[in-house]
């Protein structure tokens, strides 16, 4: 075992021990518990294994699933057991074919008392820091009633802390045999889930320290588990200077004042095909030429199309990309919680330096979060504050349904997220389908309400003198006023 003083003792989960504020306390007792395949096993081995690649002493007290199996569970995970201590309390297969046997156990295995007393015998030969007893709820089945199962655990639990050990161990219940005692018994409770919106973690009981409260996702793949927590903005603050960031369309940037301002929030809004990507691309290439480096997250195109069409009209988004300025990443939203996604961001923010975030678009992103529109409001509240906290500029592309007629800001009520918002619209004119663009708020400064004809070219965006002769425009079918008609 070994000595010195621990703060705490981490769980080999990157995001669970952030939950946990750095990971458990030691030489307590933890319960997990969920239903099957939840990964309790599976957390059970990185919290061992972690241990092991600290140089102390890992022990699996395994009562349900043979070594032979767990290894290979381990072994399927990439997850190294070799330096693992086993006590295999299993019953035998010979149990199931002795004539005389009413029980998958021997007579002496029967008495609950001689099992606890094996595990405290090898407790006391391996001076165990780390135990895992996979599951706890076997010593139901091996005890007379429910008062001497409570105590053989309050027993063990209390020995494995005065031997130093840190204890983890799993539940399964059931309807007929609940496990509320041992939630009682327990210094803290983790919950796993596996529900309709996907696998969830939870913490609803930690003694002696505060957790982190929310809806935490959580993946289980060939790698293992590993753990998104809820995003929590107020966290993460960085000091940065307010500045214009301007598109390189002059009369754009006339029309916004100058640019739009570093760690804000621009919806860029418009139905399909007026070119709402492309307008936040025209700020990714301006910020490029800077030096600055941005990530956009395409939901709803692929990247193949994005980067043809980008050097169709004169944003090198390839060379961005080779020079390290741009990355572009096509994500499928029903594959990854938007957890998983803010992780995402964080890392290019956080460890890749990235200063501006596009994110297209906001419909494709809502398909990640099965909680209807509060629920994707609440989540991408949380993220764009989050981004603009550490002074990152957002752009979010919103694609509304109506093409023309009734004028439409943003689908699902975003708009109070915004700091600015950048409109373009389809309308007819003389019998053609044509585009104008608009800014219809900027919070840091004023800007010009004029409305300016919009047109995407071979040699990029190109956007018109101010349409002061036209009324109506909003509505898909602006008329000429008399002043103009006369003319």
């Amino acid at each position: 075992m070994t000595s010195g003083p621990r703060t705490r003792v981490q769980t080999g989960v990157d995001g669970l021990d952030e939950i946990l504020g750095g990971g458990l306390l030691p030489e307590r007792s933890y319960m997990v518990r969920g239903r099957p395949g939840t990964g309790k096993s599976i957390l059970g081995l990185h919290f061992l294994t972690a241990g092991v690649e600290r140089d102390e002493t890992a022990l699996y007290v395994n009562l349900e699933e043979a070594t032979e199996d767990i290894r290979a569970n381990a072994a399927s995970l990439d997850i190294e057991v070799d330096g693992v201590e086993f006590l295999d309390l299993t019953p035998e297969s010979e149990a199931f074919t002795e004539a005389d046997t009413y029980d998958v156990f021997s007579p002496d295995e029967v008495e609950g008392e001689s099992v606890t007393g094996t595990i405290t015998e090898r407790v006391r030969e391996t001076e165990p820091d780390r135990v895992f007893v996979d599951p706890m709820t076997q010593l139901r089945y091996l005890s007379p009633d429910q008062y001497q199962f409570r105590k053989q655990v309050l027993s063990l639990t209390r020995f494995f802390g005065q031997s130093g050990a840190t204890l983890l161990f799993t539940s399964q219940a059931g309807e007929r045999t609940p496990d509320d005692d041992l939630q009682f018994m327990a210094d803290g409770v983790v919950e796993l889930a596996d529900t309709e919106s996907g696998r969830t973690v939870d913490v609803p009981k930690f003694r002696g320290s505060g957790t982190r409260s929310g809806d935490h996702a959580m993946r289980i793949d060939d790698d293992g588990m590993y753990v998104y927590p809820e995003l929590e903005p107020g966290e993460h603050t960085t000091d940065y200077e307010i500045e214009s960031i301007p598109s390189g369309v002059p009369e754009l940037d006339d029309q916004l004042n100058g640019g739009i301002e570093r760690g804000t929030v621009t919806i860029v809004s418009g139905p399909t095909g007026v070119g709402k990507t492309t307008t936040g691309a025209q700020f990714v290439k301006e910020a490029a030429g800077r030096g600055e480096r941005s990530a956009i997250y395409m939901f709803e195109e692929t990247e193949r199309t994005f980067f043809e069409r980008c050097t169709s009209v004169n944003i090198p988004v390839d060379r961005m990309r080779d020079r390290g300025t741009l990355t572009v990443e096509e994500i499928e939203a029903l594959d990854l919680s938007p957890q998983e996604f803010a992780a995402r961001v964080r890392r290019d923010v956080e460890e890749e330096g990235t200063e501006l975030v596009m994110i297209d678009g906001i419909n494709g992103y809502g398909l990640s979060i099965r909680g209807g529109e509060d629920e994707l409001r609440r989540k991408l509240h949380a993220l764009c504050r989050y981004l603009k906290n550490v002074g990152v500029t957002v752009i979010l592309v919103d694609e509304v349904s109506s093409v023309t007629g009734e004028f439409q800001v943003t689908e699902g009520d975003i708009s109070y997220i915004a700091d600015n918002i950048l409109f373009l619209r389809h309308v007819e004119m003389s019998g053609e389908l044509r585009k104008v663009i608009g800014v219809l708020k900027k919070r840091t400064s004023d800007f010009q309400r004029t409305l300016r004809a919009f047109e995407i070219t071979t040699h990029g965006i190109k956007i018109g003198e101010p349409m002061t002769n036209l009324r109506g425009i909003l509505r898909g079918t602006p008329e000429w006023i008399d002043d103009r008609a006369d003319d």
